[in-house]
């Protein structure tokens, strides 16, 4: 029997690892087989505040591991493969293994959709990324592009003309599906061009982990050609980590939904933090700080419960 068990090893686990360590309830952390979230896959972090030089995303995870494990938090690795949360204590199951807890703090994560391309998988964080606000800064001077149609990708887009001398937003229609305003400040950025009936075959490098540019299919045309760029970015959508929580919590379109400003979700004892709730920011740092929110939310409520 836990006292409090942290699904996920993230900046949002962790946190939340290091916080309720510290106040002695000795959490288990259970870290999928993809442990460390979508900084595993970041090499240098500039943002993450504490650090006057850039540290990489998998050395940054690796840190807040150990800082959690100084503190007592407990480790084990696997991946849950079904959760009971209609009573109290809850159980988690992973291939061989259950466990029992008195309270859960669920921060799985998010992972961005992708192209499913091999180059894709083999270039990213060597100029392909999801994030702008994390990524941007590198791309100073250069071209760059980005891919979707939606609020997001304006948004990426017109943020990253701060940086880059051109950004191209590359689109598989005709037309945009982002709000009119967003696309009325797009389209009189002169930063910013646009590729139409277009998706993205492959993405060049020049043999050395560095983008050099795009093949491109025209679907209207059937053309196929080389788009010269210096950077992807891939506003496409997310996709949470929730859904061994389906019919057991609230979500709305795969987030959990909490009761701000706490965390806690519909589920007495079950709190949630991190990319798993958050649809708007998607930082390292937002999601540490609701990790830091969740533990204090489970530290209230053991003690209430006299746990």
């Amino acid at each position: 029997m836990e006292n409090l068990i942290i699904i996920g090893s993230g900046p949002a686990g962790l946190t939340a690892a290091i916080y309720s360590a510290r106040a002695n309830f000795s959490p288990l952390v259970i870290e999928g087989l993809g442990s460390g979230g979508q900084l595993m896959t970041t090499t240098e972090v500039e943002n993450f505040p504490g650090y006057k030089d850039p540290i990489l995303g998998p050395d940054l995870i690796e840190n807040m591991r150990i800082q959690a494990q100084r503190f007592g938090a407990r480790f084990e690795t696997g991946d849950i493969i079904e959760v009971d949360f209609n009573k109290e204590p809850f159980t988690l199951k992973t291939e061989d293994k259950t466990f029992h807890s008195h309270a859960i703090i669920i921060a799985t994560g998010a992972a961005p959709r992708r192209l499913n391309i091999e180059s894709e998988t083999r270039l990213w964080g060597h100029g392909v990324s999801s994030c702008a606000t994390c990524d941007g800064a590198f791309f100073r001077g250069k071209e760059v592009v980005v891919v979707g149609g939606g609020d997001s990708a304006l948004e990426e887009a017109i943020f990253l003309t701060r940086f880059a001398v051109k950004v191209t937003v590359v689109h598989r229609r005709n037309q945009l599906r982002a709000s009119k305003i967003m696309q009325d400040r797009a389209f009189s950025n002169k930063k910013i061009h646009f590729l139409w009936d277009s998706v993205i075959e492959e993405i060049l490098s020049d043999g050395k982990n560095i983008v050099r540019g795009l093949r491109v299919l025209n679907l209207k045309s059937n053309e196929v050609f080389e788009y010269p760029c210096d950077g992807v970015f891939l506003a496409i959508g997310h996709i949470p980590n929730t859904k061994i929580f389906e019919n057991q919590i609230n979500m709305d379109n795969g987030y959990i939904i909490v009761k701000e400003p706490s965390t806690q979700t519909n589920i007495e004892g079950i709190f949630a933090a991190g990319d798993a709730v958050d649809y708007i920011y998607r930082q390292a740092i937002t999601a540490a700080g609701m990790g830091c929110k969740a533990a204090l939310d489970v530290e209230k409520y053991l003690s209430e419960k006299n746990i």
